[in-house]
């Protein structure tokens, strides 16, 4: 299993969580599905970088199915929804 560090995320209109990128990185970007079934499966894992270190990124069951997240803590600058959004082609 490798773990991948997620930089930027790609997001939909809504502002969902459709992609984890990271510039260069040859999995990059990775869709939402993919990313799912990779933690799920323990074939990879995705994390973030925070200022004290490691941030797992998680697969959640919401009401309108499966998303990623990390878990909450007092600094919204490791959070997946705050990252800078990926341009994919």
């Amino acid at each position: 299993m490798a773990d991948r560090k997620v930089t930027r995320s790609a997001k939909d209109s809504d502002g969902d969580i459709t992609a984890l990128c990271n510039t260069g990185q040859s999995w990059s970007p990775r869709q939402k599905r993919d990313a799912i079934n990779d933690i799920e499966n323990g074939i990879h894992s995705y994390f973030v970088e925070g200022s004290r270190g490691r941030v797992d990124i998680r697969v959640v069951n919401g009401q309108s199915g499966k998303y990623l997240r990390t878990d909450p803590d007092k600094t919204s600058k490791n959070n997946l929804d705050d990252l800078l959004i990926a341009e994919i082609a």
